[in-house]
């Protein structure tokens, strides 16, 4: 990277949008506000029914591209073909359903240049309907016997009580900025996820490969969570399952992924189960049980 590069590197911002023409756009709207001018914006359409090209365009959002792709890739197929366009020295991949604040991508670069060796930074998160409170604040390292993964600050209000930063167990697929050099060494994120799950296994590789993820607690962002998936939807209870049991099969030993199958079918089955039972989501027992399966049938390795 030259020296004006590490001055001022460009950051290309990649976000998808999939039938939310109006939450992409307010998106959009809070970009306007930011205060680091050397980025570009890539929303990655995923064949939504209409085409928001010509309304994004309209709106005339500085340093913004409307990519069109005919079929839904998926959030992992989506972020990594948005990434194969973007042009800049760090991507910063982030959900469209948040609303940035102004030095956002500023607070986001100042780790990567007083450590090398971090390959990933990550904002606090909280929700956009409930301001106050804590998403994310830095992942706690997810759990080998169970597969259970657990955001530092969660449903807490913040009143500074995470405002130190520092290295973290995982980056958080709403909001995270990559170093361009990362990914031409790690790779992308593992298509084969399609959605959930996806930042832990790459999060993981990037791990090995000797770097550190930084929660940088001067960011913030806020997201309007579950508004594509829904809290309770089939799609995410299939996905989750599917996933849970992959990444588990895919990042830990043998033992201890022994541990984690008596677990799951000991512990979260029969949980499971009953809740979907007790609350006839049938459809959502067919997908839990669904997820399952397929891991049964299906090569836990992935091309990406």
């Amino acid at each position: 990277m030259s020296n004006a590069q590490m001055r001022d590197p460009l950051v290309s911002v990649i976000t998808l949008n999939w039938n939310q023409t109006e939450v992409t756009g307010a998106f959009l709207e809070s970009t306007r506000h930011l205060t680091y001018k050397n980025y570009e914006i890539l929303v990655c359409d995923m064949g939504s029914d209409v085409n928001p090209a010509e309304q994004f365009s309209k709106a005339g959002y500085p340093n913004t591209k409307t990519l069109r792709s005919e079929v839904n890739l998926g959030f992992t197929g989506g972020n990594n073909w948005g990434m194969r366009q973007a042009k800049g020295d760090f991507l910063f991949i982030v959900n469209n359903d948040t609303e940035v604040t102004p030095d956002l991508l500023d607070v986001l670069l100042e780790p990567f240049f007083k450590d090398p060796s971090i390959g990933v930074t990550c904002p606090k998160i909280r929700f956009h309907h409930h301001p106050d409170i804590i998403q994310y604040a830095g992942f706690n390292p997810i759990d080998v016997y169970t597969g259970r993964t657990t955001a530092v600050g969660n449903m807490e209000e913040d009143k500074g009580q995470h405002d130190t930063s520092g290295y973290t167990s995982g980056a958080h697929g709403c909001a995270m900025m990559v170093k361009k050099s990362v990914i031409d060494q790690v790779g992308m994120f593992p298509e084969k996820f399609f959605i959930y799950y996806e930042e832990w296994d790459w999060s993981a590789r990037i791990l090995k490969a000797g770097y550190h993820i930084y929660y940088q607690a001067k960011g913030l962002i806020f997201h309007k969570e579950s508004i594509t998936m829904g809290k309770q939807s089939a799609i995410k209870v299939y996905y989750h399952t599917r996933n849970r049991i992959l990444y588990m099969r895919r990042n830990t030993s043998l033992a201890s992924f022994i541990i984690f199958t008596l677990f799951f079918i000991f512990v979260s089955t029969p949980k499971a189960v009953v809740k979907f039972m007790a609350n006839r989501q049938f459809k959502h027992l067919k997908s839990y049980i669904k997820g399952i399966t397929w891991n049964l049938t299906q090569s836990k390795y992935s091309p990406v």
